[in-house]
């Protein structure tokens, strides 16, 4: 993944507006999640937000637009172009993260480490469609996204820490087999 940081906020006011609202409560990971996504629907712009060079994305991975980190480095937004085929490996968050789709649809395949560590099991799939919004927090948010759609996807995720000093949002990628749950 491709990470470009910011010249200046790109975001719209009232969305920046409603996040720091959301993140003053002070709460717990899952629940700034639950209050963010609240907070980001209604207010999620469109791909219009990117530069048409900037929505085309990269031919050799999905990239990560960065659009707003806020100063005292509680939260940052990035904007990330799938191109058709493009995938995450799998992996979890140093933080929780909230994202909503934008353009296109981008499709999501849940994990849990199994009780000893050497595997994991599949345990969800969703598909993520232009307009929805959805979040997470650690513990159990490890998990692969994809575009396994013909055209361009976009999609807006705010990450409760400045990712640019991290240089990711990723805590731990995992190598590790996958066990699909059986269904009945």
């Amino acid at each position: 993944m491709t990470v470009i940081s910011p010249v200046r906020t790109r975001c719209p006011g009232d969305f920046i507006t409603g996040i720091r609202g959301a993140i003053a409560h002070h709460a717990d990971w899952p629940e700034t999640a639950e209050l963010v996504a609240a907070a980001m629907r209604g207010h999620l712009p469109g791909p219009d937000i990117l530069t048409p060079a900037e929505r085309a994305g990269s031919p050799h991975d999905y990239v990560c637009h960065t659009l707003h980190v806020e100063p005292d480095g509680s939260f940052s937004v990035n904007a990330l172009v799938w191109r058709p085929g493009q995938i995450t490996p799998i992996h979890d968050h140093v933080t929780w993260c909230v994202f909503g789709v934008m353009q296109g649809i981008e499709y999501e395949e849940l994990y849990k480490l199994s009780p000893d560590g050497n595997h994991l099991e599949e345990v969800g799939r969703s598909q993520n469609n232009l307009g929805e919004v959805s979040g997470f927090a650690p513990p159990g948010d490890i998990h692969r996204v994809r575009n396994y759609g013909d055209d361009v996807a976009i999609s807006m995720h705010v990450y409760g820490a400045d990712i640019t000093r991290l240089g990711s949002s990723i805590r731990r990628v995992y190598d590790l087999p996958v066990l699909a749950v059986a269904t009945s």
